[in-house]
């Protein structure tokens, strides 16, 4: 896509848009450094792009919880100054967020009106982020996705084939819930809402976008190892079993109606997806 620019290089979703949009503009750290981000909207004001997604952030949740300083400034601070940015040169602005801005509590699934309560640092700064793309007015669009996967990076299915070739068994996760996303979807979804909000200068907002159906990450494991041939037995174990530093939402369902009513996306099959990677990886035919 002509004229856009892509903030982050090395990342899954960076690299599902280079392999969608090769010919846009693509900036890693060493090209844009989010921790300078002044540094960052200078360099915008001189390329002059005709759109900007984020495909940065910081993602390490656990490592969150103590280095707060640099997960506020990739997820809050930085965004919204480059969303600021992008208001002020009357450009769309296209920012990914997280299903763990929410608390996690019943078994329903969550619009984009929903009450947000993040659970921990992460969620905290990509809701903090979230609120400054929408205060800097102009054409934005947040997207909240969760549980990506993909054969780039270090992702679930990636760690799940390593250690099914090393197991015979498992202990996974079962009493949480959401919808695997597969990063070339992702970008897929974001490209094409870019084209709608180029042509449409009134489309714009929050919206949720992740992959269907909903599985624990049990059943999501046993899916994994059913269709790459490796006899590993998933064993369900409460989270409480697993504990990490930072806490994870138990159910991360989101609702996906307004996407699917505004701009005609719906939501992916992980499943087919999930074959597609397990083909790019060798483990299928």
């Amino acid at each position: 896509m002509n004229g856009l620019l892509v903030l982050g290089k090395s990342g899954q979703l960076a690299q599902a848009l280079v392999r969608q949009a090769p010919e846009a503009t693509f900036w890693g750290r060493a090209d844009a450094d989010l921790s300078d981000p002044q540094s960052v909207v200078a360099r915008i004001r001189d390329l002059r792009p005709a759109t900007i997604i984020n495909a940065s952030a910081y993602t390490a949740v656990d490592k969150a919880e103590t280095d707060v300083a640099a997960a506020q400034m990739l997820n809050a601070t930085a965004p919204g100054v480059v969303a600021q940015a992008a208001a002020d040169l009357g450009i769309p602005f296209l920012h990914v967020s997280t299903d763990y801005v929410f608390d996690g509590s019943g078994d329903t699934a969550r619009n984009e009106d929903a009450a947000t309560a993040p659970l921990g640092v992460y969620g905290r700064s990509k809701l903090e982020g979230e609120r400054r793309v929408a205060e800097a007015g102009g054409q934005w669009v947040v997207l909240r996705t969760s549980w990506v996967f993909s054969p780039d990076g270090a992702n679930f299915v990636k760690t799940m084939l390593r250690l099914g070739t090393e197991r015979d068994q498992l202990n996974v996760v079962a009493d949480q819930i959401g919808g695997p996303t597969e990063a070339g979807r992702i970008a897929a979804a974001l490209l094409e809402m870019t084209r709608q909000m180029l042509a449409d200068r009134q489309k714009g907002g929050l919206y949720h976008f992740a992959g269907a159906p909903d599985i624990s990450w049990a059943g999501f494991a046993r899916e994994i190892f059913a269709r790459a041939g490796l006899a590993c037995e998933v064993r369900d174990i409460p989270a409480s079993d697993y504990p990490t530093p930072a806490r994870r939402p138990a159910n991360s369902r989101l609702d996906c109606a307004r996407i699917a009513q505004d701009f005609g996306i719906d939501r992916p099959d992980w499943r087919a997806d999930l074959d597609t990677v397990l083909k790019h990886l060798g483990y299928m035919t």
